[in-house]
């Protein structure tokens, strides 16, 4: 098993910025896609942008491109979110993953317990 525990998350004005980490333990990380995905209320749960645990490449969803950036360190084991310039519409439940799919929650194996991010 992968366990997954995230910080970071808070309150931010629009144009303001965060940094999301999830650090992991347990079982190697590296066969599986590390990312981060998140849920707002009364929405489908959705990748935001993830990274191969071995450096291969990176995903992110059309709408945070060019905002946010995914890094991986693996010698901390911790998995980062950068976010830029963020917008009330990227309020959510920020959530860190790992799996077989880098933006597809079906194929998720660990998750980690969540972090609110809230945009005013």
């Amino acid at each position: 098993h992968v366990q997954l525990v995230e910080s970071g998350g808070g309150s931010v004005q629009a144009g303001g910025s965060l940094r999301l980490s999830c650090t992991a333990s347990g079982d190697p990380y590296t066969k599986y896609c590390m990312a981060w995905f998140r849920q707002a209320p009364g929405k489908e749960r959705e990748g935001v942008a993830g990274i191969w645990g071995d450096g291969r490449s990176a995903y992110y969803a059309d709408s945070v491109k060019g905002r946010f950036t995914i890094s991986l360190d693996n010698a901390k084991n911790t998995l980062y979110l950068r976010m830029n310039s963020l917008k009330p519409e990227d309020t959510a439940m920020y959530y860190c993953a790992a799996g077989g799919h880098c933006y597809d929650y079906r194929f998720v194996n660990y998750w980690g317990q969540g972090t609110q991010v809230t945009v005013s």
